[in-house]
């Protein structure tokens, strides 16, 4: 498989993994109070750079089926997107996790501040616990799960 249909191969199923994953666990993947399980794949980036769209558009697809409209699709969306790319270079592998959780922290408490009416900072304690139970919890595992197996699975 040549490079560009490779990345956008990965960068596909990446999407479909987050969406996915969002979707079907919906009850604790919106809100104030989110442990949104997909977030794990935001270690993707330090293994692909295709990781870095794909991360984007499944955001893009989540959070269309979120109920807090164009805002959060759109400052969502580009909140993983740099969230991935900072990933992507980040320059010890327990640092890949970091970005998602202080950007998602600030910025989906944003969000909700501005759609809901939550308390931002109280939400923005919520959403970053939520990504730390996510990104490091779950994510950090699957980091070191994958890092065994990178050259079969990249």
């Amino acid at each position: 498989m040549n490079k560009k249909t490779r990345f956008l191969v990965q960068g596909a199923i990446i999407a479909a993994l987050y969406a996915t994953l969002t979707i079907a666990l919906a009850p604790i993947s919106y809100g104030q109070i989110q442990v949104r399980i997909a977030e794990a794949l935001t270690i993707l980036p330090l293994f692909t750079p295709a990781a870095i769209p794909g991360l984007f558009v499944g955001v893009i697809i989540a959070n269309s089926f979120g109920g807090l409209g164009m805002v959060d699709i759109v400052f969502g969306s580009l909140a993983t997107l740099s969230a991935a790319y900072l990933t992507h270079k980040m320059p010890k592998k327990w640092l890949a996790p970091l970005p998602p959780v202080l950007i998602n922290a600030v910025v989906v408490a944003f969000i909700l501040n501005h759609v809901l009416g939550l308390p931002l900072f109280i939400t923005m304690i919520w959403v970053g616990s939520g990504q730390l139970i996510a990104c490091y919890g779950i994510g950090y595992p699957l980091l070191l799960a994958l890092e065994k197996h990178k050259e079969k699975i990249f």
